[in-house]
């Protein structure tokens, strides 16, 4: 028999009964009941009951093993009776009566107990990574990781795409987040960059003819951490295709996507009639029927547009506002005029909190229609109202007037809240949509100047003849996001391949040809030299994984995240290194600034 075990502690069944077996795991409940002692054993693959009789001379040893101590266990496989089956577990039909004990490895006192569903506080479960992933479900949030990331292997390759590893070492980009800079030893004052994304590199593997790329790749962004985005590194399934439009991005993405979400949960996926088309909303749209380029449209609500009815209408507020270039979103609500004045108050508070200077609303009663502005407008332009919102009896409208980006901003966030309050979210679903037509440039309110609105490098529609005779606000670009949920899984594009389009397009945003040639000159020079049509696109793996797992935090899904401050609690990163590395670096680091991150970290400890 093997050294540590026959079977696992998820393989025993009743078929088993009879057996002499061999198990090794972790002690995960004990139970003590006087003649008996049982243990239930857990490993990688499940959990056994195990029985301990008094009679053994392991017996007190036995009833001493602390939580989580490690052993290893023969014995024989009995059948269990009656009530005593255990229905909730695999191996709930039989147990072990243990002939020998062996302890390999005993538990000190744990921080908190595996057993415990939420492991207790964030920093404590982190600062203990490996103690907390023996929990059942980060556990099998984990293991599910590695098999969606098998299958979308296994999926891509399917599809004719070959896995490419790019470099992590690479040069600093002048776009996007900040960068993580690694100092070269061998080139004193000079500093490589750990990759936001292999964008550049993928895009010269199609330059180089190799058709069809895809990796599991690493990112490095130096940002502050959110539910759906973890600091420091992350995951992304990096997708380039050459001579392709955006209609053969999208189907090679929603074939691998819908497939790996079909695999791994039971939710339904849209309508459920398969892999067909994800729904396309032009980005103008969504920000006006949504307020989000990233809407959730399991929320059954609509953002409707009735700035002209406000125009000449008796409310001044929004008479005026609109006069001088806002607009009025409108929100309408089915079967809440229902609801007590409080829930009409605390939205307003919401409104207000987040940056809204306040909320206007109607309800629509039986008796008319009522609510604090309803005074100030027409019979005439309530009934527009009603139209334009497709109101009814027992529903309600909630207004707010900004600029357009900021009302929509608004009116996004309220009409989520409403959706969550009112529990209108559709359960069990999961809602793809491709949101299409991103602007190619916007207008800079700081700078008052044009800029690139979304990804410089995509390419325009319409070309250079857009480039040349459109007004720059109006022109669109061939720049897609894959959304669920309300979720962002990925931005893409089809890439300007160009150089001539790239020079113009640069140039509308401000950037002279020296500059694209200084910041790109490796990407343009190889445009220069023959390249492709190409596009492509990066959904990430930790937000698939997330979502799937029905997880609202995305640091349940990762093996060993950081914290919110960018920390690695068990490791101890980032940390102090000698004296002796920085000035092989050729680093100096200001005491100054030392002493001062130490004060604040201790006072974050304090308090």
């Amino acid at each position: 028999m093997h050294l540590y075990r026959s079977h696992t502690s998820g393989a025993l069944r009743k078929e088993h009964v009879g057996q002499t077996v061999k198990l090794s795991g972790w002690v995960f409940r004990r139970r003590d009941h006087g003649r008996f002692l049982f243990i239930d054993l857990r490993d990688h693959y499940g959990v056994t009951q195990t029985v301990f009789h008094p009679e053994r001379d392991f017996f007190e040893a036995a009833t001493h093993l602390k939580y989580e101590s490690v052993i290893t266990i023969t014995g024989h496989v009995v059948a269990r009776e009656g009530n005593t089956v255990n229905p909730s577990m695999p191996t709930g039909e039989v147990e072990v009566v243990v002939d020998t004990l062996e302890i390999q490895s005993a538990a000190a006192a744990l921080p908190f107990l595996v057993d415990d569903k939420d492991g207790g506080p964030e920093e404590l479960r982190l600062k203990y990574r490996f103690l907390d992933l023996r929990r059942e479900k980060l556990h099998k949030n984990v293991v599910l990781r590695a098999q969606i990331i098998s299958s979308l292997r296994r999926r891509m390759t399917g599809m004719g795409f070959m896995e490419f590893q790019t470099p992590i070492l690479t040069s600093s980009s002048p776009e996007g987040a900040r960068d993580f800079l690694v100092p070269s030893r061998i080139h004193p004052g000079r500093f490589y960059a750990l990759p936001q994304a292999p964008q550049q590199f993928k895009q010269l593997l199609m330059v180089a003819g190799f058709d069809r790329y895809f990796q599991i790749a690493p990112c490095f962004r130096d940002e502050d951490a959110r539910a759906d985005r973890s600091p420091g590194e992350f995951y992304q399934l990096d997708i380039e295709m050459s001579f392709v439009t955006q209609d053969d991005v999208f189907a090679a993405v929603e074939s691998v996507v819908y497939g790996v979400f079909d695999e791994f949960s039971n939710w339904r996926i849209d309508d459920g009639k398969g892999p067909a088309p994800f729904v396309r909303i032009p980005f103008r749209e969504a920000m006006l029927k949504y307020g989000s380029d990233k809407p959730d449209l399991r929320i059954p609500i609509e953002i409707r547009d009735v700035s002209a009815i406000f125009r000449d209408g008796g409310f001044a507020a929004f008479a005026n506002g609109v006069k001088a270039g806002a607009v009025v979103r409108a929100i309408p609500v089915k079967n809440v005029a229902s609801q007590p004045r409080s829930f009409f108050d605390k939205l307003v508070d919401f409104a207000q909190g987040i940056g809204s200077k306040g909320l206007a609303y109607l309800v629509y009663g039986a008796e008319g229609v009522k609510g604090p502005i309803a005074k100030y407008l027409s019979p005439e332009h309530l009934e527009a109202l009603r139209v334009q919102c497709g109101a009814e009896p027992g529903d309600a409208v909630f207004f707010v007037c900004d600029k357009q980006d900021v009302a929509a901003k608004l009116a996004g966030q309220i009409r989520v809240k409403l959706g969550r309050d009112l529990d209108l979210v559709e359960k069990d679903v999961f809602r793809f949509c491709w949101i299409v037509d991103f602007p190619m440039f916007e207008y800079d309110e700081e700078a008052k100047a044009i800029a690139f609105s979304h990804n410089p490098f995509s390419m325009p529609q319409g070309g250079m003849e857009a480039l040349r005779t459109k007004d720059p606000l109006d022109i669109l670009a061939y720049q897609y996001d894959v959304v669920c949920n309300g979720v962002e899984l990925s931005s893409g594009a089809i890439r300007n391949h160009k150089p001539e389009i790239m020079y113009k397009a640069f140039e509308i945003a401000g950037y002279g040809p020296e500059v694209v040639e200084k910041k790109f000159g490796g990407m343009i020079n190889a445009f220069k030299l023959g390249a492709p049509p190409h596009g492509g696109i990066a959904p990430g793996v930790d937000r698939m994984v997330m979502l799937i797992a029905q997880e609202d935090s995305i640091r349940e899904v990762i093996a060993f995240p950081m914290n919110q401050r960018a920390q690695d609690l068990m490791m101890g990163a980032p940390s102090e290194v000698l004296d002796k590395q920085l000035k092989e670096l050729h680093i100096q680091v200001d005491p100054k600034v030392v002493a001062e991150l130490k004060k604040k970290e201790q006072e974050a400890i304090e308090g």
